[in-house]
């Protein structure tokens, strides 16, 4: 690089920027290290607020410790200065400097040396001040990373924007970042407790696939140079769990990252966690108690109550038994007229001229009944509900009603006016799973870029025998949305966004 282009990028470098650079300079050059590979460190934040909690007010322990955070307030006086540290948890104190502790060079270093944002290492005697606020007072320090960008002013809220596109800003400015980033394990180890205590295995399936299945989705295309072939990127693994149910493993789940090429918006992440499992001579009814369970527990064990606070301050109540409606029956309300699993096309079609709901020329009978369902129900579904009853013509991997012409026995599960799982009683028969795969294909042919395709391996594994099972998808990012009442760039630490 010129001298002159590094002047002009010096120029057009912020003013506190620029000074932080010139700090930082002037470290190297007087042989300090603003990045040194270690500190002192003897204790946490944490720990040394939980060891002192009951510090009493003015005390000075005679115990020296040394502790590092991220200088979040900062206020130099003259023989005085008081900075507030905090950890990765959160979890904050004081450090104080004064001339007779410290001496004169390093008050006079750390007044003109350390910047709202630095990460340092202070080490001194712990006690209390005059206020009773526990606090190091400090006899040395250094920094162990310089902030060359200053933070965000701490009152004034960051934009949606800017806390998905820095979450690393985020997760240092807001308790509420912080506090779902460690929400979400804590769900994860709550599933798989929840997973294991029913005798299910835990499995791992292909994210690279030869052919897009188990759900009705637009994949991502990639390719391997080694075979010279396309691969999809995993849309779901229903296709291989079952593979593993045929082979005798009978209860098996998997907690795996989905790809779907759709939109983005508050529900909906084209790259997305899902937790998806199979039981052997289950149904839908008892893959609904089992989701129920899941979620309760998961509440439980998070937060130790059914009640679950949203961040607005709402509460909802996930315990106990749940809604169940029809989806047909919920339609056939709205509209105040009888709709049908065998309701015909045209039928449907009047219906949606009549409430105004754009209809793509694409969509089959099913598609439109569901879309009728979304623009006329979904939205007043804020308590857990089953919505049981779907159309057997957007359901090509699910068992037909025991009794309804023209419905499968799938559930979708709403909670908050979104989606937060899905349940089936799965097809078992492989001549019928055939035919439906089939008309998958010739949808595919027509141009439906969601449709599945025919995929042979499953059908050959499927005619080895596949005993009867209920399945079961959820979203463990909508789960967090659930638990939470936050949206789904909320509970995705780092979701997809568009470049700057």
């Amino acid at each position: 690089m010129t001298e002159q282009s590094k002047s002009e990028l010096e120029d057009d470098v912020p003013e506190q920027m620029r000074i932080r650079r010139e700090k930082r300079s002037r470290l190297i050059a007087a042989g300090l290290d603003p990045y040194p590979v270690a500190v002192p460190r003897t204790t946490t934040l944490k720990a040394l607020r939980e060891r002192f909690a009951d510090l009493e007010i003015d005390v000075a322990t005679g115990e020296s410790e040394s502790v590092t955070g991220r200088v979040i307030f900062k206020r130099d006086t003259g023989k005085l200065a008081f900075a507030t540290l905090r950890e990765g948890d959160g979890t904050q104190l004081q450090v104080m400097f004064s001339l007779d502790r410290a001496g004169e060079d390093v008050l006079a270093a750390w007044k003109s040396d350390v910047d709202l944002g630095d990460l340092v290492s202070v080490s001194g005697e712990v006690i209390t001040s005059k206020r009773g606020e526990l606090s190091v007072l400090a006899s040395s320090w250094m920094h162990a990373a310089k902030a060359l960008r200053p933070l965000p002013v701490e009152h004034k809220p960051l934009s949606e924007e800017t806390r998905v596109r820095m979450r690393y800003v985020d997760l240092i400015m807001r308790d509420t970042a912080r506090d779902v980033a460690r929400l979400r394990p804590n769900v994860m180890r709550s599933l798989r407790e929840s997973f294991h205590a029913r005798t299910f295995i835990e499995v791992e399936t292909p994210m690279l696939q030869v052919l897009h299945g188990g759900a009705t989705a637009r994949p991502f295309v990639t390719r391997i140079n080694a075979y010279d072939m396309d691969l999809f990127l995993r849309i779901a693994p229903e296709l291989y769990l079952k593979r593993c149910v045929v082979g005798g493993l009978e209860r098996v789940y998997e907690i795996n990252r989905n790809f779907r090429n759709e939109g983005a918006d508050s529900s909906h992440s084209p790259e997305f966690a899902m937790v998806e499992c199979y039981e052997s001579f289950g149904d839908w009814n008892s893959i609904a108690d089992l989701t129920r369970g899941l979620v309760q527990e998961a509440a439980m064990s998070v937060f130790g109550s059914h009640l679950v606070t949203h961040a607005d301050g709402s509460v909802r109540n996930l315990g106990g038994t749940w809604h169940e409606i029809s989806l047909f029956g919920a339609i056939s309300k709205a509209l105040g007229t009888e709709v049908t699993g065998i309701t015909s096309y045209e039928e449907l079609l009047k219906h949606a001229k009549v409430v105004g709901l754009s209809v793509d020329p694409k969509w089959i009978p099913g598609k439109l009944a569901e879309e009728l369902f979304e623009y006329l129900c979904k939205d007043q579904l804020q308590e857990p509900t089953f919505v049981r009853g779907f159309p057997v013509d957007t359901s090509p991997l699910v068992r037909a009603h025991r009794s309804e012409a023209g419905v499968a026995e799938k559930w979708d599960l709403y909670i908050d006016g979104f989606e937060l799982a899905t349940g089936y009683s799965e097809l078992v028969d492989p001549i019928i799973q055939r035919e439906r795969l089939t008309e998958q294909s010739l949808l595919a042919a027509k141009g439906d870029a969601e449709a599945m395709q025919l995929d042979e391996d499953f059908l050959r594994a499927m005619e080895f025998g596949m005993p009867p099972m209920g399945g079961m998808g959820m979203g463990v990012d909508r789960l967090l949305m659930a638990l939470t009442g936050l949206g789904i760039r909320e509970t995705i630490l780092f979701p997809l966004v568009k470049p700057e």
